[in-house]
């Protein structure tokens, strides 16, 4: 059994070149009882935003607190705390900080998503 919270897990620092003001801390995968998946959770600055990408894994997102936005089949999508979005495999998507407080909000992707 595992319970915690997502702030006592270190963030580290997103370092690919087109994200900006993003941090993540990986809560739950390989190593704590889930083999194939893992539950990360990203913190986006104001302004900040993850690259815009895509990868052939599909992903669920939910949205803990702040507001953002998802680029996802072309279009902006609004999101907000208790908002949720499936990233389909091969779209193209980028999440945003639209607001002046902290967007942030649970990534789970399969295991070879996890990088």
């Amino acid at each position: 059994m595992i319970i915690g919270h997502y702030k006592d897990v270190p963030p580290s620092v997103v370092t690919h070149p087109e994200a900006r003001g993003a941090t993540m801390r990986v809560l739950l995968g390989p190593g704590s009882g889930w083999d194939d998946h893992v539950m990360r959770v990203f913190e986006l600055e104001p302004g900040g935003n993850t690259p815009r990408h895509r990868h052939d894994w599909p992903h669920i997102n939910y949205i803990i607190s702040g507001q953002g936005s998802l680029y996802l089949k072309g279009e902006d999508h609004g999101l907000s705390a208790g908002g949720y979005a499936l990233v389909p495999a091969g779209e193209e998507h980028q999440f945003k900080n639209v607001s002046d407080e902290p967007f942030v909000f649970v990534c789970i992707v399969p295991v070879r998503g996890h990088y």
